[in-house]
């Protein structure tokens, strides 16, 4: 269920409609071994920036250029600070898979956007580098009414975070129900 999860973030889909911060929720909560619960976010991410690095979709941004690895340290990051917040789900309630959700996606959205700004700091005489760039005006830049772009990153990425939430635990918890040999999660639905 998670590896089809994270191969819908190399396959086309909308700007940032993806379902790592769901699979991280998912991994911290509902994985009994927490280890595997953060490494699996981690390494499905790892594995489809690969895959985003080698088939150009990631454009003129890559991984040979510090500021980009910088960047996505950011994200790593937040992976983990969403999978450690999934750890304390410990219902799956929709009401309460809604709200981790919205809360992951926050989460993710104020780290990797400072990373974007730390890691401006590291493209300093680059043609990426952009001189002036305050920590306010990244975040501003991020907001959904400054420009299209910025709707799709941040209004995408909370609407597939919710969908992909909601697929994930509503999956398992059917699952669950019908098959209850597979009740493999101390959660309660």
């Amino acid at each position: 269920m998670i590896l089809a999860a994270a191969l819908s973030r190399v396959i086309p889909h909308p700007y940032n409609f993806t379902p790592l911060v769901a699979i991280a929720l998912f991994s911290g909560s509902q994985f009994q071994n927490k280890k595997l619960g953060f490494i699996i976010p981690i390494l499905a991410y790892l594995i489809s920036d690969f895959v985003h690095q080698i088939t150009g979709v990631m454009g003129s941004y890559n991984f040979s250029q510090p500021f980009v690895i910088i960047g996505q340290v950011f994200v790593y990051l937040a992976m983990i600070l969403v999978t450690l917040l999934g750890t304390t789900l410990h219902s799956s309630r929709a009401i309460r898979v809604l709200g981790y959700s919205l809360s992951g996606s926050a989460i993710f959205w104020i780290i990797s956007n400072f990373g974007v700004w730390f890691a401006n700091h590291f493209a300093a005489g680059t043609a990426f580098h952009e001189p002036g760039l305050t920590l306010g005006i990244t975040y501003l830049r991020a907001l959904p009414f400054f420009n299209t772009m910025s709707t799709e990153l941040f209004v995408n990425a909370f609407l597939g975070d919710i969908f992909y939430s909601a697929l994930l635990f509503g999956v398992y918890v059917h699952i669950q129900k019908r098959f209850p040999v597979y009740g493999l999660s101390k959660s309660q639905s």
